[in-house]
């Protein structure tokens, strides 16, 4: 467990994207690895899983969301306390219920799943995650995985993963 002060930013290059700057030395205690998932608490009270993206010059960053920054009551500019902690969960976020029973009950779209890299894995179950109601967890895990099972190995994307058509 890693604890250090410091403030949020702004990456305005990243379409105005607040995050919390992970100095160097930290990121060299975390073994200097950026692919590491973490657990990242605030103030002591907001906890979520993230990663660490280079900063550069040894730093490193977090993205933290507005809402997040609402709940904290802290805007560009504040200093705030940060815990990390190693996330040691098999894809480095929760799984919904209703996408792992669709991979319980799926043998071909578990199997896909499992083939995809991690950050895609973690796309899909971020994007069944962000609705609230059930019924539309459950019809976007379906449509996820219908979509991946429909491509080619190897050539996934999300917006085909998503039904969309190429660009």
């Amino acid at each position: 467990m890693i604890h250090f002060q410091t403030h949020i930013g702004l990456l305005t290059h990243l379409h105005g994207m607040h995050y919390l700057e992970v100095p160097q030395e930290v990121v060299q205690e975390l073994g200097g690895k950026l692919k590491a998932r973490l657990h990242c608490t605030v103030n002591g009270r907001l906890r979520f899983q993230c990663g660490l993206m280079a900063l550069g010059e040894g730093k490193a960053y977090i993205s933290i969301s507005k809402k997040r920054m609402q709940e904290l009551g802290a805007r560009l500019g504040s200093s705030v306390a940060v815990t990390l902690e190693k996330d040691d969960s098999q894809y480095g976020t929760e799984v919904p219920a209703e996408m792992e029973e669709l991979l319980l009950q799926d043998d071909e779209g578990n199997r896909r799943f499992l083939l995809l890299k991690p950050g895609m894995q973690r796309y899909m179950l971020n994007h069944v995650s962000a609705v609230k109601n059930p019924q539309l967890r459950v019809d976007r895990a379906i449509t996820l995985i219908e979509n991946l099972k429909k491509l080619p190995e190897g050539k996934e994307n999300f917006r085909a993963m998503l039904g969309l058509p190429p660009r």
